[in-house]
């Protein structure tokens, strides 16, 4: 589900953990902390190595139970590591294809960070129609949203953003990919079920300080618009060039939006 590297979730993790809104974290926790005397069940899908628990846990979330749950196993088994014996932690490998088989009996909150951007409205649909009938809270940080400003500018930056755009919403194996429609169709589909639903603002804002994280992000984006878009390849090649040159010296902000939503008799 999160099918990415343990480098590259370490690497944008920083920029990940300053980017989420902190007021509906803040609310979250609140709201997971409300009966002292329940340790509520916390299903976090595409969980990578625990970002999301490290994230909620930091702000005050705990005697939580965590269900982690990812494909890939060296994810998993890295997010046991670095927390079994801190907090009540159950692994599942599993697909997030198969919603009915997702082990979210009993939960309290759905959460998902950078994971939204990547399924399809079939998959959002399925979930939110599992978790309504429970009355589950979602909790999805950090959907991509379309924007991406650099600086210093360059001519094609405009023309590499809308090629990536359109990458964004390929089928990366659970059908096409809402890219940065997610977040909107994330918040409509809730509703739609009855769902009190909020979003923020989680840019990411990248500097010289995140030169590592930007010089994969330029790299990333360049392969992925290098086919079926039209574009020239050595002029592609110069914009990837430019990128890089300015790792020590500029910024780029990429667009992100949270989204809290909670049953309408539970709104807090």
């Amino acid at each position: 589900m999160s099918g990415f590297s343990i480098n590259w979730l370490d690497l944008r993790e920083p920029a990940d953990r300053a980017a989420r809104d902190h007021l509906l974290a803040k609310q979250l926790v609140d709201y997971l902390q409300a009966d002292a005397d329940i340790s509520p069940v916390v299903v976090d899908l595409g969980s990578g190595t625990g970002s999301t628990l490290r994230a909620l846990t930091a702000l005050g979330a705990h005697q939580c139970v965590w269900r982690l749950v990812d494909h890939d196993p060296a994810l998993l088994n890295e997010a046991l590591r670095r927390h079994g014996q801190q907090e009540i932690i159950e692994d599942y490998e599993a697909d997030l294809l198969e919603i009915d088989a997702l082990p979210l009996g009993a939960a309290k909150l759905l959460s998902a960070s950078a994971l939204y951007d990547l399924v399809s409205r079939d998959v959002v649909d399925g979930l939110v129609e599992r978790i309504a009938r429970q009355s589950t809270a979602l909790y999805a940080a950090l959907n991509y949203d379309g924007r991406t400003h650099w600086s210093p500018a360059h001519p094609l930056d405009d023309t590499v953003l809308q090629a990536f755009n359109l990458d964004q919403q390929r089928d990366k194996g659970m059908g096409p990919a809402l890219g940065p429609q997610s977040a909107a169709y994330l918040s409509t589909s809730l509703e739609s079920a009855g769902y009190s639903v909020q979003l923020a603002d989680s840019a990411w804002h990248l500097g010289p300080e995140h030169a590592l994280l930007v010089a994969d992000l330029v790299s990333g984006i360049k392969a992925a618009v290098s086919d079926n878009y039209g574009l020239d390849s050595q002029l592609l090649d110069d914009w990837k060039a430019f990128r890089l040159s300015h790792l020590h010296d500029g910024h780029c902000v990429i667009g992100h939006l949270d989204v809290l939503a909670f049953p309408e008799k539970k709104s807090q």
